[in-house]
């Protein structure tokens, strides 16, 4: 009974992309970084599986003599760097067009569009941080119940709310109504509910009901061929919603890292054939957004720590994939994703130890060694490394 499973640390790069420069990301390295701003940074279970090893990574500070796992790293050939692009392309499809996006905020007739299909006028409709936003409006929001909408870098818009102003269910609709509106000429990679509260303290804290609306994938992904292949697949936090829900079988959602791997543990002690696909948001949305490599540092720490408990589950032909889907520097410019490299870990007790994967030409290789592996139709792109991996 053969499984797979992929545990995406969002945004965890490790070095810029050749063409890093022409996405403003020149120098981006977020796990060099990381490592250069958090003293005592250990991941010792990461290393012993051959992260360190990685060509580039942290300039060789981790890496061991004997790694227990196959290691490399990954260029991406989509045309972006958001995550979107980066999970499509895992799991097999190239972004060619990049997704819309809307620096200067989105066009005024939209917007006044929008506001008549929702009955209210929002606030904001600028680009920036989802934390200086709440700060900066939500004394305003409150008052008035107006929306608050944003952008980034990304191809996203954001609806802040105060759910004791805005119900979440409410929330959820307007995001609805946006998703509905956001094409063609408005076409929009995602929509992001971003609900908060204010706590005890009296601070503004955004709450693990972040909903995503994304658009359909443009081609069949991996899910789609192990789930259509009469096999299972097993969603861990926000896939479900990246890939608009298409492929999956079983969906639960996270509030955060550590919730996530109780959760991918949860499905590793499930007995079904399949894929198991999970991501563990934090790193990128708590930390790399808000610029904070010390943070980084403790979560990378913290997941680093429950890697033994995810092996002791594992089945005999279970494989585990680690991997990224873009880099979001702590210690670049601005607060947006970077343009790089992604590291790929692979363990399992029939994958040969110490095997180095090279630089792999784009993330699709990964889905390609699991539709490989699971005996499923092949991906749109990507080469398999079964064969280079495998006892």
């Amino acid at each position: 009974m053969k499984r797979a499973t992929i545990i995406v640390m969002d945004s965890l790069g490790i070095g810029e992309l050749p063409d890093a420069e022409n996405y403003g990301d020149k120098g981006a390295n977020t796990f060099g970084h990381i490592a250069e701003n958090v003293p005592g940074l250990a991941i010792p279970n990461l290393a012993r599986l051959g992260f360190g090893n990685i060509a580039g990574a942290a300039g060789g500070k981790f890496a061991v003599d004997a790694p227990e796992g196959a290691f490399g790293k990954m260029s991406e050939v989509s045309k972006g760097k958001d995550t979107i692009t980066g999970h499509w392309e895992i799991s097999g499809l190239e972004t060619k067009t990049p997704f819309k996006t809307y620096p200067e905020g989105f066009p005024k007739e939209f917007i006044k569009a929008y506001e008549e299909a929702i009955g209210v006028e929002v606030l904001g409709n600028c680009t920036a941080s989802g934390t200086e936003i709440i700060e900066r409006l939500g004394a305003e929001h409150e008052a008035t119940g107006k929306p608050i909408v944003y952008t980034s870098a990304d191809s996203v818009f954001q609806i802040a709310a105060n759910t004791a102003v805005i119900p979440l269910e409410r929330l959820y609709e307007i995001c609805e109504i946006a998703r509905k509106m956001l094409v063609g000429d408005w076409a929009c990679g995602r929509v992001i509910a971003r609900p908060y509260i204010i706590d005890e303290n009296g601070h503004r804290k955004r709450t693990s009901d972040r909903k995503d609306y994304a658009v359909d994938p443009s081609g069949k992904t991996t899910l789609d061929n192990v789930k259509y292949g009469g096999k299972i697949t097993y969603t861990v936090g926000k896939i479900s919603n990246i890939f608009n829900n298409n492929g999956v079988s079983i969906s639960v959602h996270t509030d955060n890292n550590m919730d996530g791997v109780d959760k991918t543990l949860a499905a590793l002690e499930t007995d079904f054939e399949g894929f198991i696909f999970t991501n563990l948001v934090d790193f990128d949305s708590e930390y790399g957004h808000r610029r904070n490599p010390v943070g980084y540092g403790k979560a990378i720490m913290e997941f680093d720590a429950r890697i033994p408990e995810i092996i002791a589950k594992m089945k005999d032909e279970d494989i585990l994939f680690i991997c990224a889907d873009h880099g979001n520097d702590p210690v670049h410019t601005g607060w947006d994703h970077t343009r790089e490299y992604v590291p790929l870990v692979v363990y399992g007790k029939n994958v040969k130890p110490g095997t180095d994967l090279g630089v792999r030409k784009t993330f699709a290789d990964v889905g390609a060694t699991i539709c490989d592996y699971l005996g499923v139709a092949p991906t749109a792109i990507g080469t398999s490394f079964l064969k280079d991996i495998l006892r």
